[in-house]
């Protein structure tokens, strides 16, 4: 458990203050052969000053993500990303995680490769369904988007509850969104209250009293609020990826540039403005 934080049976959220191998960074990119692969580590001991088996980081290589990380850190985890190449359109953010991973310093780094494009039914798994371009955001709270990927959160934290078992951590920290993604039904705050409970529920480590907290700290913040911790944090944004149609570009550090036009790219880049930055992740 983090520093601070008291133990009982009824934990709530917190709400607190890879080198990829290969595989096109555009869309049609598919995944590797299901399995996992550790890509990086600094060595670092598993244990840390948050708890004795460390935190699980969910790192996709977004701007979120990696403020997450960062904050884990700040909490004096040890932290064990995790990652997944699940055939997503914009698989170059792998790319990204293992730069933010090498930038922030973690424990293990490890990609997971599932495939969720054998069932499709989002504009991020299925090249026939098209990624909306150019909406404000009034239009992007209306409903849940076609960028939904069906129960993606569910499958990673499960991912992630089983890593945590193995590393004997009792932490897991996500980068879900309920204030600029309100359209993700994954992303409410009830939602990550229900996964902590069944976690506790179905795992060895939370019927033997090793009670997990899943941690939430960007939830209720606006994107300029997270933006604004990140870097107080030392979060190089440069490093991120969040476009969800990147354009493949050989001049592009990651290979590939954000269409600056998707909801992702639409609310990165206000976020920044209103901050007086030019995005750092565009160049």
């Amino acid at each position: 458990m983090g520093p601070g934080e008291e133990s009982g049976d009824a934990l709530k959220v917190k709400s607190e203050k890879l080198k990829v191998r290969g595989g096109d960074v555009g869309g049609g990119a598919k995944p590797q052969a299901a399995g996992t692969e550790e890509l990086s580590s600094t060595g670092e001991k598993s244990g840390g000053v948050g708890g004795a088996g460390g935190a699980v980081v969910l790192l996709s290589g977004g701007l979120d993500s990696a403020t997450v990380l960062a904050m884990a850190r700040a909490d004096g985890f040890a932290c064990h990303a995790i990652s997944f190449d699940y055939g997503q359109r914009h698989r170059v953010e792998l790319r990204a995680a293992h730069r933010v991973a090498e930038h922030l310093g973690v424990a293990s780094h490890q990609v997971v490769t599932i495939d969720l494009r054998a069932f499709g039914g989002s504009a991020l798994t299925d090249d026939a369904l098209l990624v909306p371009k150019d909406r404000d955001e009034a239009t992007m709270a209306g409903d849940v988007p076609i960028t939904y990927v069906p129960a993606r959160n569910t499958i990673f934290l499960s991912y992630a509850l089983a890593l945590a078992e193995v590393r004997g951590a009792t932490d897991i920290y996500l980068g879900v969104n309920a204030v600029d993604y309100s359209g993700y039904p994954d992303c409410r705050p009830d939602y990550i209250d229900a996964f902590e409970r069944m976690a506790n529920l179905a795992t060895r480590a939370g019927v033997e009293g090793q009670r997990l907290t899943i941690h939430a700290p960007l939830i209720d913040l606006a994107k300029v609020e997270i933006i604004e911790q990140g870097l107080a944090l030392g979060v190089d944004y440069g490093l991120t990826h969040s476009c969800y149609d990147p354009v493949e570009d050989g001049e592009h550090r990651l290979g590939a540039r954000p269409c600056g036009r998707c909801d992702s790219c639409v609310l990165r880049g206000a976020a920044f403005g209103k901050l007086g930055m030019v995005d750092p992740g565009i160049s």
